[in-house]
């Protein structure tokens, strides 16, 4: 069992600045519960019992600050394992400021980005992976990237390294002992083949795991997807369809785009970073200029190209060079306007466009099911109980374990000794535990929680 460890009293805001109904101010410490008593009229914080809610007054000496209701989680059985008290307030920036800066002058100290659940973290609560996995949750632009989150801080990618770190050392221990003390002649052939059974049965562990990495990672972080064409084909049309509300200007007018529009859109489960790039043309205004740029910039380091064309037309001279600086993209090409009189020639096109109509509402779903074959394989997005990476720093470890592993293989067909395979495999046990935090080092740890939002 760890032992929490002792840190000085902390607050913060954990609601969003802003007008709301209810704001959350957090403190965490062992003076939590004092602090928060010598603010607050009502019943005395330091008798009322554990994982209770109680209303009263935050008072600033003998003037009312706010009707509040709060919280009292007395350790261990908070988030960070030491005491905790949440003061609801009425929300506004003034009133939870307030409070904020009389708890400061009271004793706490204003909370680094992600302390709370950094010291969830050091005292033993969370593993890294549940602690980015709060973060995952907070940040989950649909369902699927949520449970994927939900998941991993339930401890699914926890426990999973766990076991797999606990099966090396159990291989390396049995090497250690087929060496050191042999009861057979053969004890070289016997242990040789004991770690390649092993290292076999990892690696295959690994390498499934990494092959949910693409998924999980598109599920997490989103498809960047630039919408491109020359002017007036359709794509602001197209991103409004998509977002269903009218974010872009559409008239008929050539050019109307003339800056990168970003927005978020779930398409079946999958967040896509739609860009609506101004179109890609030869042109003389500079503030347009500037955004063909900046579009071909999006092209390049889209994860998913949309290439628009107009049907209603013939394919002109920029249809033909935007077909060809996008062919080796993830690419969907859309003939638009096929509501209208049909005049582009399919000749040369790939076999696989997708004829819409955005003005009807036409087809558009056809663009979801092809993103499914792109991406997906046509598979299901989140297989029930798998355990998916989605994260870079673990995916970035997984394949440096692998890497580790496969020397390991290598050292083997080599007929290397058998102790001398051992330092690999135990790289590959240590690299694993960076990934839960059992050997990351204290830069990483700082660096990982600087990047958590105040009062989390």
């Amino acid at each position: 069992m760890s032992i929490t460890k002792e840190f000085d009293t902390i607050a913060a805001i954990s609601t969003p600045m802003g007008e709301g109904a209810i704001g959350i101010v957090r403190l965490s410490g062992s003076e939590a519960i004092a602090i928060a008593n010598s603010l607050f009229k009502g019943k005395n914080l330091a008798e009322v019992d554990s994982h209770t809610i109680n209303y009263g007054h935050i008072m600033d000496h003998n003037q009312v600050v706010d009707e509040v209701m709060v919280s009292v989680m007395r350790s261990p059985k908070t988030f960070t394992r030491e005491d905790v008290v949440e003061i609801n307030t009425h929300g506004g920036l003034a009133i939870t400021n307030e409070i904020l800066q009389l708890l400061i002058r009271s004793g706490a100290r204003m909370a680094e980005p992600g302390e709370f659940t950094k010291r969830a973290f050091l005292n033993g609560r969370v593993d890294l992976t549940q602690a980015e996995a709060v973060m995952d949750l907070i940040r989950a632009k649909t369902d699927k990237a949520m449970n994927i989150a939900v998941a991993q801080l339930d401890g699914s990618l926890k426990n999973l390294i766990d076991n797999t770190r606990q099966e090396i050392l159990n291989t390396l221990a049995q090497v250690e002992v087929n060496i050191d003390y042999p009861e057979y002649d053969d004890v070289e052939e016997v242990t040789t083949a004991l770690i390649q059974e092993k290292t076999q049965d990892f690696e295959d562990l690994l390498t499934g795991l990494l092959r949910t990495a693409k998924r999980g990672k598109i599920l997490r972080e989103g498809l960047s997807t630039a919408i491109i064409g020359r002017p007036n084909v359709g794509k602001s049309s197209l991103l409004n369809n998509l977002l269903r509300e009218e974010k872009a200007i559409v008239t008929n007018i050539e050019g109307t785009t003339r800056d990168v529009i970003e927005e978020y859109v779930n398409i079946n489960g999958v967040p896509l970073k739609l860009i609506d790039t101004a179109g890609i043309r030869e042109t003389e205004d500079a503030v347009e200029k500037i955004g063909v740029e900046r579009s071909k910039k999006a092209l390049a380091e889209a994860d998913l190209v949309l290439l628009v064309l107009n049907g209603s037309e013939e394919l002109t001279e920029q249809d033909r060079i935007l077909l060809d600086i996008s062919q080796n993209s993830n690419r969907i090409v859309l003939i638009n306007k096929t509501d209208l009189p049909q005049y582009i020639e399919r000749e040369g096109l790939p076999e696989d466009t997708i004829d819409i109509s955005v003005l009807k509402n036409e087809n558009i779903n056809l663009i979801e099911e092809r993103i499914n074959q792109l991406f997906f394989d046509n598979a299901s997005l989140v297989e029930k109980d798998a355990t998916y990476l989605s994260n870079s720093r673990h995916i970035s470890l997984i394949e440096k374990a692998l890497a580790s592993l496969q020397e390991v293989n290598k050292g083997l067909e080599m007929g290397m000794p058998v102790d001398l395979l051992q330092v690999d495999m135990t790289r590959t046990w240590e690299i694993l535990g960076e990934i839960t935090g059992d050997a990351a080092p204290d830069e990483l740890i700082t660096q990982l929680f600087s990047q958590f939002c105040l009062g989390k």
